[in-house]
This record gives C-alpha cells, structure tokens and sequence, in this order.
C-alpha cells in the first residue's frame, strides 16, 4: 500500500539489472506533469531508435510475437535506462482470477480512505481517485431513468457500483425464491442404490475416520461425577432405595405423642376446659339463668358471650337432647390442636445498646462551632438573607424592612448600612478574591453593590468588571432583562453600580448564587419561568429553561463540572448545561423542598424540607437517598456545607441549629462518616418561624445565623 509521500521517498530500484550508485533524487520529478515531459522526450528520443531497428525488430516479431516489445526509457528518478512494458490488455476470454485490479490496497478497511480525495493505489503506485458520487436524489432519478440500474452492486474496493452478470444475477433470484444457486441441480434425479442388490452389500464401515479418542480414553468428568455420587452415599447424603411396605394403607399417629429424638421436648397440647355445673343436666339452681339474663345473653354477640350455651335443667339423662354445638366445638378443638405451636423458640437476649453504631466521641472531631460570641440586632425585623464575603471578615445581611448591613464577622461593628424601598429578598456574595462586590435582590431589581474601605488595586478592579470603559457587544438575541450601570467615575459605595431589571414578579428574587469562577450568576423568582442565569462580562441574561415542571424553589451550580440542579417542590433535577441534557431526577421523597446545598466535591447532595427530613445524597450511587435524617421537630430552612471543614449544619423553624460531622472519603467503597455534634439554641420562635438561614465562614469552623427574632448571630469553635 503506497501512501500520499510515495512520489517523493519512492523505491530507489529499476528494471535494467544492477545499479552501482543510487543518484540523488530530484525534487522536480514530483509532480505528474513533469513526469509527462520527460516521458514525452524520452518518447522522442525512443523514436529515432526505433527506426533504425525497425527492419531487424519486424522479422523477428513476425516469426515468433511471445511479449509485446518493450520501449527503453531513461528513469525520472535513478537517471538510468530502464525498459517499460506496455499494459496488458486482457481482451481474452478469461475468468476474473487473471483479471488485474486497478486499486490494489489489498483486504483493509476501506473507511480508513474516507477523508481523503482517493481511495486507494494502482500497481504503479499511483492514487486511484474517488469516482463522483450523486446524492440519494440523484440515486432516486437513475433507477427511474435507467431500467437496468438496479443490476448493480457497490463495489468498496472501488468505491462505485458494478454491473451483476446474468450468472449472478441469476444465483440471486434463487437464493430469493429459497432455490438452489446451481442451476444444473437437479432435486428430483433417480435414486442411485450404492448397497442395496446382489453384490452390493455393505461390508465396509461408511466412515473411515479413526476412532476418536474419547472412546478409549477414560472421561474426567464422569470420574468426578462418580466421585461426587460415592462422596453422597459415604456422607449419607443419599440413601438406597427403601424397601416397599407390604400394606399400602395409610399409616396413623398421634402427633403429640411421639418424642423428637434431639433437642427439648415440645409443648404440651392444650388441654379443653373441664366440664363445671354449668354443663350438667341437673345443675343447681342458682346456675340457671333468669328470663333478663337469657335475653341479655340473646342480643349479646356470639363472640362478646361468656359461654356458648345456657345452663337447662332436665328431670332425668334419658331425657337429654343432642347438643346442637356439638359439631362446631370439635370443630373448635381440631383448630386449637392443629394451630398450637410444636417447637419450643428461645427468645433472643439482645442488648438495645448493641444495636446503636459505636460513633466517635464529637470531642476529637473538633473544631466545630459551640457557642455565640457576637449577635448583630435588626430592630425586631426579619432577617431572611445573609451572606459571608470570601475571605471571611465581612457579613452582610438584609431584612424585611428593606435595610441592608455590611458589619465584621470578628466584632460585629457595622461598617456601612443602605436602604431600599421594600424588603430585602437575597443577597449573595461574589467569590472572587481579586473584587469585592455583592448582590441584592429588590422586588423586580438585584443590585450590584462595592462595599466602602477597599485597596485601591481592588477597587479599581472591581469598578472595571461592573462598569467597564467599553460595553461588550449586545448579544444577537434580546433578552427581557436590562442592565443599567453607573460610569466608575460617578460610582460610591453608596448606591449600587450595576442593577438588573427582571421581568415583572410578585415577590422579590428568593434566592441568588453564584458560579464559582464569579462570572454567572444564577436568581429565581416567583411564577413560571423564574429561572435567569446572568453573565457578568457580557451583560447577557438568558432563561435556561422555556418550561418547567413544578414551582422552581432553588437551583445550585456544581462546584467542579458544568452541571446545574433545579429543585421544584418533589424533585431535584441535574442538567448539564454544556450538552443541555437532563442527567439525572432525585426523588427525595419530602413533601415540599426548602433548601439544597452541594458538598465541595460534588458528589454528594444534601436536600432539606419542610416536612422535617433532611436527605443525604451520592450522586454516584442512586438518584434515591443515602440517608435520611429526622433530628428537628419542626420544618427546615437552610442546609450549608463548609468549603474547607467537614462540617454541615442545619436551622430549622424550632428554633435550633443542628451541626454535623460529614467526612467524606477517596474511597469510594468506603460511606460517609455523619456524626451529630452539636445543637445551638439561641434564636427565639416568632409566629412559628425560627432560624431562617446559616453560612460558613469559609477560613474558620464559625457559623453564621439570622433568625425570625431579628437576630444575626455568629457561633465560634
């Protein structure tokens, strides 16, 4: 097989004997049309030869023509004269075995030629171009216009079709009919009798092959199943047949009266109730029954009475009757035999205690948070949004009343505080580390806000991300959301720099959270469709979903890979928004989802509700729950991994805040470690709402929590 390079590094050897030096190759002799100026020369110059040996040449060929006369031509690349043969014309009968095959790559996949304008080489090494192809319309047209187009076959090596022969053609429409192929075949022939008649008898066997060698050879595999039979019968596994009892009558026994041969005896069969003077048919008197005891005894239902009958006197036995329970009591009694238990059980002594998985002590799994060292008042107002800046010293929080605070996570003093007109719905911290900036999400609006007191470098920094000189292009499909900006030379810290306006909503955005490379920002609102994902540096908004099914309550990015979980009131959904395909349903089996929080790995999921369950998910094992965890009394508000501590926590409307140790290995064969650790009480209950949401602060084992009382608090380790 030649490849694409053959005309430059082709083989170095000619037809004309022995070359003593192989001559350097000349770069020129590349192309094919080079190659058909020095043949057109050498042609000439073969011509003036050929002249002069004309007569001789005649003579000879006339008497004796075996091959036809070669032309001595001077090789393009040794240099040196070489005859060439002229091709081989096969214009006689032959069959297709002397046939030469113009493209003479040999038996190889022929999709390996696909890319390429050929298909293959001829015995010169020259490329065999690819035969023009129509399309399947150009198909369609010439088996309409062309009656004989479907006499033909495709031909891979030469990647055309090829004409069928009426032999073949004829072979095919017998195999159609369920024919034989050879058409001199002849089913229906005489019988020729090989052995039957005088002389012909058989005396030789019909086969002559030798015996195999299993006929001689003892078979293994019957010797083990000997052995495994012997093994049965020594062991007593299987027993002889027994021998047939002379009477085929059946065989009665009492069961309660043959001993086990092993083990303790069983029970003793209930024994009936002794007849009293009730059952007599003289009793006393005081058994007989009044006339108002009889009738209670009447309208009493047969399984509330105390006996199945009522006492009569007679005057003598003979004058006795039948009793008329007489049959439903034996009835009874072969009831209470069959049912009564024949083996002794022995109740198992276990220790409760065994049964509780040994946990490690929560004293060498610290650090976790243990106590409040600092609270933050929001004068009485709710404060449902709460958010730690990446580096830890700053917290920001918003309530119902509209007021925003920005105040450090070490001492609590508040730095900077804004006001809005109505209730503060989520605020969320951008993770970048090189800017400083938040979102706010207002009724129709998410504000983008520069706390005060930044390095210059920062700040610079981030007034270019949020108001750059030069605005990106606007995309090519208008989206509903504008973006409304401040120049940075006219920014403060004062007023945001950046707002988005959504579309119309009754509530404000209930939840924002960010990508972790700080370029996406995810919102959800109320109503069908409240799903936007907005990115910073092209100021673009898009709804990745057109419709979706249930009320979207929260959605989260995956921290390592490009996937995306939207949580509706039942369901936990992960897409992947790089091939926007649905992956995977989680089914956590709560009534109503509340919050949702993804491990730092990503490969776990903890998914929170109101109907007070918590659920533990591995993404890689099943899209039902790992496991479920029921510590609160009330309904949940907030789960929140930490991004460094294997720690997670959980708030809910009791007005607690449980803490967890969540460890979570390499190994994949290995479960997660989940320990209780620690519940903080320190919010009071208002209107039967609790400690609405929970952050970490990222470098450190301390949590923060804002509650329905108006309190922010921060729990320490």
């Amino acid at each position: 097989m030649g490849s694409e390079d053959e005309g430059e590094e082709g083989d170095a050897g000619s037809d004309d004997g022995e070359v003593d030096d192989f001559p350097e190759i000349d770069a020129r002799s590349d192309t094919d049309e080079e190659d058909e100026e020095d043949e057109e020369l050498s042609e000439d110059e073969d011509e003036e030869e050929e002249e002069s040996d004309e007569a001789e040449s005649d003579a000879s060929e006339e008497s004796l023509h075996v091959w036809p006369k070669p032309k001595t031509v001077i090789s393009d690349i040794t240099g040196q004269p070489k005859r060439v043969y002229p091709e081989i014309e096969p214009d006689y009968d032959s069959d297709s075995s002397t046939e030469d095959t113009p493209n003479r790559v040999g038996n190889i996949p022929m999709h390996w030629y696909d890319d390429l304008p050929h298909v293959g080489y001829d015995i010169n090494g020259k490329k065999v171009l690819r035969p023009a192809r129509g399309d399947e319309l150009d198909k369609f047209l010439k088996t309409v216009e062309d009656p004989e187009a479907w006499t033909s076959a495709f031909d891979k090596n030469m990647q055309s079709d090829k004409p069928l022969t009426a032999e073949e053609l004829d072979i095919i429409r017998r195999l159609q009919e369920n024919e034989n192929p050879d058409a001199n075949y002849d089913p229906y022939e005489p019988t020729i009798e090989w052995f039957t008649g005088k002389g012909k008898e058989e005396v030789m066997p019909l086969s002559a092959a030798p015996e195999p060698k299993r006929r001689w050879v003892p078979s293994k595999w019957e010797k083990q199943k000997v052995m495994k039979i012997v093994r049965a019968i020594r062991q007593g596994r299987i027993l002889p047949n027994k021998p047939k009892t002379a009477s085929t009558q059946p065989q009665f026994y009492a069961i309660w009266n043959e001993e086990p041969a092993t083990g303790p005896a069983p029970p003793p069969a209930p024994k009936p109730r002794l007849p009293g003077h009730a059952e007599s048919y003289n009793p006393p008197e005081e058994y007989l029954p009044t006339p108002e005891e009889r009738k209670k005894w009447e309208e009493t239902d047969p399984e509330d009475r105390e006996r199945e009958f009522l006492p009569q006197k007679y005057g003598s036995l003979r004058l006795v009757p039948a009793y008329e329970n007489f049959i439903k009591e034996r009835f009874n009694r072969q009831l209470d035999l069959y049912l009564a238990p024949r083996v002794q059980r022995v109740k198992l002594q276990i220790d409760p205690e065994s049964l509780i998985p040994k946990l490690p002590s929560p004293s060498s799994l610290k650090p976790f948070p243990v106590y409040r060292s600092l609270q933050v008042p929001h004068n009485d107002v709710r404060v449902r949004a709460i958010s730690v800046s990446p580096d830890g010293a700053w917290v920001v929080s918003g309530d119902e009343s509209g007021v925003v605070r920005l105040w450090e996570a070490i001492v609590g003093k508040e730095v900077k505080r804004w006001t809005f007109k109505s209730k503060i719905g989520s605020v969320e911290w951008c993770p970048r580390t090189d800017v400083s900036y938040f979102a706010v999400g207002v009724e129709d609006h998410i504000h983008f806000i520069i706390p005060p007191n930044l390095p210059g470098s920062v700040l610079i920094a981030t007034q270019h991300v949020l108001a750059p000189a030069s605005l990106p292009p606007p995309p090519s499909t208008p989206s509903p959301v504008k973006w409304t900006s401040v120049p940075a030379a006219q920014s403060s810290s004062d007023s945001p720099i950046l707002t988005l306006n959504l579309p119309s909503s009754p509530e404000p955005p209930k939840q924002l959270v960010w990508h972790r490379k700080g370029d996406y920002l995810a919102s959800v609102s109320e109503g069908q469709g409240g799903v936007w994902i907005h990115q910073v540096s092209r100021r673009h908004s898009q709804a990745p979903f057109k419709k979706v099914k249930g009320a979207v309550q929260l959605v989260l990015f995956h921290p390592t890979k490009p996937h995306f979980f939207v949580a509706t009131q039942r369901y936990v959904r992960m897409y992947n928004l790089a091939e926007q395909t649905l992956l995977k349903t989680l089914t956590p089996g709560t009534r109503w989802i509340s919050s949702m929080d993804v491990h730092p790995s990503g490969d776990h999921l903890i998914v929170g509700g109101y109907d007070r369950k918590l659920c533990w998910f591995d993404l890689e094992l099943s899209d039902k729950p790992y496991k479920i965890l029921r510590y609160h009394s009330r309904a949940l508000r907030s789960v929140a991994f930490h991004p460094t501590y294997p720690l997670f926590a959980s708030s809910s409307d009791d007005g607690s805040i449980q803490v967890f140790h969540a460890r979570v290995y390499n190994d994949l064969m290995t479960n997660p470690l989940i320990v209780p650790l620690k519940i903080l009480r320190g919010h009071a209950v208002r209107d039967g709402l609790g400690v609405f949401a929970v952050r970490w602060v990222p470098r450190q084992p301390w949590l923060v929590s804002s509650g329905a009382d108006g309190q922010v608090a921060v729990w320490c380790s």
